[in-house]
């Protein structure tokens, strides 16, 4: 065969494998999707001259400064053990207040950063105690407010903090049942939640002298979130769902917890977030889901900045993060379905847009895959709404498909964002169904009350219904259907293999709760509040034991024949791990070591922060599903 003719019957092979697959795309290495950001976490200082952010070095993530007057990048941390937190903040003195939480030891640091020289404090070390800003204020700039159960490990006191000279003092001791703390402009606390888990009272003080007063009770189905006072007399701002079933943003009188007026309502979602500014004591905006991220603005000045953002960043999602205490520099975070996000400095005076950063520059939009909002009918006639995302290529019928219940149940839901887990997956080629179940938040009162005593019964159907009606429309082949999830949701995929073994192929599952025993019985001292709701929500130990039994997987492991891929933090506080031990040995003991791989990490919590552990991870995981769903291919 001459040599020109064996190259063109070459060419032609190749061209018939890529006519067989036009959209193959190559596999984006799991280091891609799940190392530590590039930068995140974006701040300004209030005098708007520096941007802070969290950036890797040492493989943790550490905070770093850049001057916004000569652009230079100074490293202001340097750990190479455990990392700086997300939730670190700028006081009004042009101070960092950062934390590092010390897993290993079950120790909590919190340190203070001065700008100017640099210089790193620890002011405060604390062990088994959790710790949380709730105000600073501008008339005390270095004193800022906390909460932090250091006086009973069951209940949460209030403490001012001088970031300065490390001096802590008590502000109000808790009596026993105050859960929430709302501090007004000039961070005193004149309204507060207490709770026994079921009854929710709202309180009120006109002054820091006088007595708390009940104004608003509740139970736990019904919801009050204070969001500010209003500036005018003693009303405040809410979130309600008082009289209503979707949760709308109120005005209320503070002396008798009479709603004023109605601010702002959806018709067919929770209004769920509001954006006030306290520099100018102004609602700015509020925001919903409602099959993806939505806006209704309250303020035009705030418009008019989103509005010019907005026409540089067409199909993405558009947020302020931040701002100075002049409102004239703006942090905006854009992102979408295929994008984790870029940061920018906006300043409107001069209308300049500039790039701070990127979260993952290593993430090709154009070669991840859409998050498609879609719904479906429960087989009670209840509608179901989720996120269907399909890999790329031209087959949209017979895949793989990995069902991704969430965690919660009650207090989470599934939203239109970028997702490293269901892009990762959907890149090694299998299809992503996220459902949101009956409970789960943002669709309304009625919707998410529909969901309580059923965490085993209509929960699980709503699941099973979507698999079946994506195997109706011939979206997923029946022989290769994986359930995955975390918490509650690693709860659904053990449920899924033990009760609906013809549907599952496999199971993965994160931080898994197995027993609502003594997950209800265990739960940490500063759950205390939440206990007695659970007792509603999801059942009574004593009452409703067979139902919770019948439920529990730590007493069903001979229903559980399929292969199981466990992932648990040895510090995860809500879990016990002397049973999950136990409960995978058992399933180790029926099934085989390999069909039933176990990962506990010594260091981790409840979400793996180490950077190896995270990629050991999801290299398991798709090693797994590989062995798992592509033996019929």
């Amino acid at each position: 065969m001459p040599g020109h003719f064996r190259i063109l019957v070459f060419v032609a092979f190749v061209g018939m494998l890529f006519a067989c697959n036009p959209h193959k795309t190559s596999q984006i290495p799991v280091s891609d999707f799940f190392r530590i950001a590039d930068k995140s976490t974006f701040r300004i200082s209030p005098d708007g001259k520096y941007i802070s952010y969290l950036k890797a070095y040492n493989k943790k993530e550490n905070l770093f400064i850049k001057s916004l007057v000569d652009g230079k990048e100074q490293a202001a941390t340097s750990f190479s053990d455990y990392p700086v937190r997300g939730d670190y903040f700028w006081t009004y003195n042009n101070q960092i207040v950062f934390f590092q939480d010390l897993i290993g030891d079950d120790i909590l640091k919190l340190y203070t950063l001065d700008v100017p020289g640099m210089s790193v404090k620890n002011i405060l070390t604390q062990h088994k105690v959790r710790i949380a800003l709730l105000n600073r204020n501008k008339q005390e700039p270095d004193i800022i407010t906390i909460r932090m159960n250091k006086r009973d490990p069951a209940n949460f006191d209030i403490y001012k903090l001088n970031v300065r000279t490390a001096e802590l003092t008590p502000y109000l001791v808790n009596p026993g049942n105050f859960t929430e703390w709302y501090p007004d402009a000039d961070g005193k606390i004149r309204l507060v939640t207490s709770s026994d888990g079921v009854d929710k009272t709202i309180l009120y003080r006109p002054t820091e002298k006088a007595a708390f007063r009940p104004i608003i009770e509740n139970n736990f189905k019904t919801s009050v979130r204070p969001i500010a006072f209003t500036g005018e007399e003693n009303n405040f701002y809410a979130l309600s769902n008082v009289d209503r079933d979707k949760t709308a943003l109120v005005e209320i009188n503070a002396e008798d917890g009479k709603e004023t007026k109605v601010v702002y309502a959806c018709g067919n979602a929770d209004i769920q977030d509001v954006d006030y500014t306290r520099n100018k004591n102004r609602l700015e905006l509020v925001r919903w889901e409602a099959a993806k991220p939505q806006k209704h603005f309250l303020n035009q000045e705030i418009k008019n900045i989103y509005d010019k953002v907005s026409t540089q960043f067409k199909g993405n999602v558009i947020n302020i993060v931040d701002r100075d205490s002049a409102e004239n520099k703006f942090i905006v975070n854009t992102y979408n379905d295929k994008n984790p996000g870029l940061y920018y400095l906006y300043e409107s005076n001069t209308g300049k847009l500039s790039k701070l950063g990127e979260v993952n520059s290593s993430i090709k939009p154009e070669e991840l895959c859409a998050m498609q909002p879609v719904s479906y009918k429960a087989s009670d006639g209840l509608v179901i709404n989720g996120y269907l995302t399909l890999p790329l290529g031209s087959k949209k019928t017979d895949l793989p498909v990995v069902i991704m219940p969430h965690d919660g149940p009650f207090n989470q839901s599934f939203w239109w964002t970028y997702n490293p887990e269901v892009q990762f997956l959907a890149n090694r080629g299998y299809a992503v169904f996220q459902i949101n179940f009956r409970g789960s938040t943002g669709y309304g009162k009625a919707f998410h009350s529909a969901g309580f005593k059923e965490v085993g019964g209509k929960i699980q159907q709503d699941i099973t219904d979507g698999v079946n009606w994506l195997i109706k429309n011939k979206t997923a082949d029946p022989k290769r259907i994986a359930i995955f999830g975390a918490g509650f949701g690693g709860f659904s995929a053990l449920y899924g293999v033990s009760f609906h073994p013809q549907l599952y192929n496999c199971a993965i599952v994160q931080h898994s709760l197995i027993n609502f025993f003594t997950y209800i019985k265990d739960a940490p001292p500063f759950y205390k509040a939440q206990v007695k709701m659970m007792y509603e929500m999801v059942g009574d130990p004593e009452a409703d034991a067979s139902q919770l039994r019948a439920i529990s997987p730590v007493f069903h492991t001979d229903k559980i024949k399929a292969p199981v891929l466990v992932f648990q933090g040895a510090k995860d506080d809500r879990a016990n791990i002397s049973e999950l031990n136990q409960f995978v040995r058992e399933l180790q003991r029926q099934n085989g070591n390999e069909n039933a791989k176990y990962f506990l990490k010594p260091n981790e919590r409840t979400v793996f922060r180490s950077q190896d552990n995270r990629m050991e991870m999801y290299t398991q995981i798709e090693k797994f599903l590989d062995k798992n769903m592509r033996v019929n291919e």
